[in-house]
């Protein structure tokens, strides 16, 4: 039987492509890709997610953190439609029509990625799927393997993320037992939480209190620890703290250094070392060319919503990045995120 060749790209074209930048559906806390949130039972991780849910159909912050207004689909697969009802009218009397629920579909080996890629036809504009619980939709795993089982499960979600670009929320619990790392006690095997592009923990200190602490991690947001505080009066997680180990002003940092570079130059296309040049001439900041152009490429949403628009291009060999100001809505619908020209 032959081999079948390896599928591979070189370095310098790697580096050439113009992926999309990574959409976030909660600014810094929920980009696309598939999430796992996990509590203990009766927590409050339905509110949580409900809660969010909304948020996002509306198009309202999150605590702290700004929303992608979106069509909205959460498979309340624990609950009847009376209840559901009954906890919308506890958050809000005016629900979006852009959110949606069900309360049964199939399995994940058995026709769910299929109804859900159904409503993402009929609803192009959905950017979160809520699956409240995991367990729900799974069938009896292979007992002798229960990490391939997991990890299988959890790779056709992470496809069906990825294929469509949306994030998609898995609702799950904990394990009894404690641990002093929180992302330890998911319950299942490392083949979930591993497979992850991001794991929250919702964690009480103690059972009958009403304070807990969601623990945040992923491969494309910084660590961060939320505390909050449930109101059981409207039934909402309220932020009592941010403990995040990312320093976040640098990114508005990089917006002030080149906005005021485009207020003199409007269009400036240069290699990262004659960019950091002319934004901070005294090396003041700490940054070397590689890290400015890291920085830029991490924060091309950040840049735009602020009015510029970033693109690179490659001319002799060289790599430069492009920035231009705009005004309006108009004038970035018009430009492209990114783009990559060849210069000869």
């Amino acid at each position: 039987m032959p081999i079948k060749k390896l599928n591979t790209i070189d370095a310098d074209t790697l580096q050439s492509i113009p992926y999309e930048p990574l959409s976030f559906v909660v600014e810094d806390l929920l980009p696309q890709g598939l999430h796992l949130l996990a509590g203990a039972p009766k927590i409050g991780k339905s509110w949580l997610a409900l809660w969010l849910c909304l948020c996002t159909a509306q198009g309202k912050p999150l605590w702290n953190f700004a929303t992608k207004p979106c069509e909205v689909l959460y498979l309340c697969l624990e609950d009847s439609f009376q209840r559901i009802q009954s906890r919308l009218f506890d958050l809000t009397e005016d629900a979006p029509p852009s959110l949606h629920f069900a309360v049964m579909a199939e399995q994940l080996h058995s026709g769910l990625v299929e109804q859900i890629e159904q409503f993402l036809k009929e609803h192009p504009v959905t950017g979160l799927v809520v699956i409240d619980t995991l367990q729900r939709i799974r069938t009896v795993g292979n007992e002798t393997n229960p990490y391939a089982s997991d990890y299988r499960d959890i790779g056709v979600l992470k496809a069906l993320a990825d294929r469509h670009r949306i994030a998609i929320l898995l609702i799950h619990h904990l394990r009894k037992l404690n641990d002093d790392d929180p992302m330890n006690m998911i319950s299942g095997t490392t083949g979930l939480s591993g497979a992850t592009d991001s794991n929250f923990v919702l964690r009480k200190s103690k059972r009958g209190e009403n304070s807990a602490t969601l623990y945040c991690t992923g491969r494309d947001i910084a660590y961060r620890e939320l505390s909050l505080e449930f109101n059981v009066e409207n039934h909402v997680w309220n932020l009592l703290g941010d403990n995040c180990e990312q320093a976040g002003p640098f990114n508005d940092r990089i917006v002030v250094l080149l906005s005021a570079l485009l207020r003199a130059q409007p269009e400036i296309c240069v290699p990262a070392k004659v960019l950091l040049e002319k934004i901070d001439p005294a090396g003041i900041e700490g940054l070397t060319p590689n890290s400015l152009s890291h920085q830029i490429r991490k924060n091309v949403e950040v840049l735009r919503n602020s009015g510029i628009v970033v693109s690179f291009r490659r001319s002799n060999g060289g790599r430069l990045i492009c920035l231009k100001s705009v005004d309006g809505v108009d004038d970035l619908a018009a430009e492209k995120i990114v783009t990559i020209d060849s210069v000869e």
